[in-house]
């Protein structure tokens, strides 16, 4: 079992940066993937990012690829999403997600609202 606590979300305007933030406390931190999904006012959930378990590979989706940085620390147990340039369409509910090596996401956080403005 992992819990996972997201923080950071605010309001934003075009252009602004925004750094959110995935404390994660149960299981051991390095048995998983972790990625950042957002779900914006009605439409599905959708992928981010993701950063493997050492924090060596990372992938992203094409709309924040270049804009968004997703990195972890195995220290504190805590993975980061970095937002730059952000646009009025990132704004969305965040989730930060755990998946043990790389499997199905099974652990969620509550989520932390983004809401950017133009």
């Amino acid at each position: 079992q992992v819990q996972l606590v997201e923080s950071g979300g605010g309001l934003v305007q075009a252009g602004d940066s925004l750094r959110l933030s995935c404390a994660a406390s149960g299981d051991t931190f390095t048995n998983y993937y972790m990625g950042w999904f957002r779900q914006a006012p009605g439409k599905e959930r959708e992928f981010v990012a993701a950063v493997s378990c050492s924090g060596g590979r990372t992938n992203y989706a094409d709309s924040v690829k270049g804009r968004f940085t997703i990195s972890r620390d195995n220290a504190k147990n805590t993975v980061y999403l970095e937002m730059n340039s952000l646009l009025p369409e990132d704004t969305a509910v965040y989730y930060c997600a755990a998946s043990r090596n790389g499997g199905q996401y099974t652990f969620w956080g509550q989520g932390t609202q983004v809401t950017g403005s133009s």
